[in-house]
């Protein structure tokens, strides 16, 4: 498989995988910390209308949800790629917060909000799941070395 091809499927795998991830947090999320009344989690329009109703407690697992996924899918971009792993980590990174900045203006939740979740939640976790990822599948050896093998 051509590395051009692998890398691109690695991103789009690691955006699937990452997604599911969000998505699950925020469903289990609104099972742990339910919304206020008559807020369905599902619904944007929903949620953009009782955006006033949500405590600090609500923001708590959106902010795991974008976190984690972004994490994890960085981690399994880097995992799967053929080559530049960080930067296809980063990748994925910058994927997931163009979804928060896209979410950030849709729903008009508080500054405080879009602002930790912004700077915090994408291109961080995509970094650090590009390092755990070079730790965990360490870089191909070259098929000849040119230093000398040792006796």
């Amino acid at each position: 498989m051509k590395t051009i091809v692998r890398n691109i499927i690695a991103v789009v795998l690691g955006l699937l995988i990452g997604s599911f991830v969000n998505v699950s947090l925020i469903m289990a999320g609104s099972q742990i910390i339910p919304p206020p009344d008559g807020v369905d989690v599902t619904n944007m329009e929903s949620l953009k209308a009782a955006m006033h109703l949500f405590e600090p407690k609500h923001f708590l697992f959106p902010f795991l949800a974008h976190a984690l996924g972004t994490f994890v899918g960085a981690f399994v971009a880097s995992m799967l790629a053929a080559s530049q792993r960080m930067k296809l980590a980063l990748v994925a990174g910058a994927f997931f917060l163009l979804g928060g900045v896209i979410n950030v203006f849709l729903l008009s939740g508080p500054i405080w909000f879009a602002a930790l979740d912004l700077i915090g939640a994408y291109i961080p976790m995509g970094w650090l799941g590009g390092k755990l990822a070079e730790g965990l599948r360490p870089p191909r050896l070259q098929a000849k070395s040119s230093a000398p093998t040792g006796a």
